[in-house]
């Protein structure tokens, strides 16, 4: 499988099929026993700053500051005093200029991983790789969430690759639904969704699609 420059692609499939495995390879978190990663035609060979997770739990520091939290990969490559308003930047993009000195104890599960993009996104990052990460967020936090990272991305125009076991969730956000078989994990189907932003939950589109997605993983006569 493949994605364009600024693509928004996402992953569904069983549990264990190996969704997330595949973005840790991604991330150059893990190396591949056989095969290759490439972006932009090199090879993947580690973690590059260019190419940021988002996991399911926001995973702040606890006795960083928000601000902090945000600024951190900047300040591990020794760049911050350099990018100081690039972090304020990003604050405000996601809305947390106001708690930029609060600390994670302090924020709501969505404030927190807010603040969890903000660190990615502060590094700039061509690629932007999201492993669940509204999975644990209440429902109407989670559809606000949703609208958030669909604003962030057409801002930015970077690259999603974004893993959900939501179907509705994958067809509201993405413009590509890749659909990955029980292990050991193939690819079923590649679902364009060819809709304009903000997307309807009742559109007929979405619901054809959705239908189908779900025949795919062997759900469609629970639904």
């Amino acid at each position: 499988m493949c994605a364009e420059p600024g693509e928004f692609v996402a992953l569904l499939g069983p549990s264990g099929c190996g969704k997330s495995t595949l973005l840790r390879l991604v991330a150059g978190l893990d190396r591949p026993r056989q095969g290759r990663l490439l972006v932009d035609g090199e090879v993947i060979a580690g973690a590059d700053p260019s190419r940021v997770v988002v996991f399911q739990d926001p995973t702040l520091f606890p006795w960083l500051s928000v601000w902090r939290n945000a600024a951190f990969g900047l300040q591990a490559r020794g760049v911050l005093k350099q990018h100081r308003s690039r972090v304020d930047d990003v604050l405000s993009l996601v809305g947390l200029t106001e708690f930029a000195r609060v600390y994670p104890y302090q924020l709501s599960g969505g404030m927190a991983q807010r603040a969890s993009l903000a660190r990615a996104l502060v590094n700039d990052p061509r690629l932007l790789i999201l492993d669940e990460p509204l999975g644990k967020l209440d429902s109407l936090t989670r559809l606000a969430m949703q609208g958030e990272l669909t604003r962030l991305w057409r801002q930015r125009g970077f690259t999603v690759l974004m893993v959900t076991h939501d179907v509705e969730e994958a067809l509201l956000l993405a413009q590509r639904v890749v659909v990955f078989s029980d292990r050991p994990a193939r690819i079923r189907a590649d679902l364009y969704v060819d809709l304009e932003y903000p997307r309807r939950r009742d559109h007929p589109e979405i619901l054809r699609l959705r239908r189908e997605a779900l025949g795919l993983l062997g759900l469609e006569k629970n639904w």
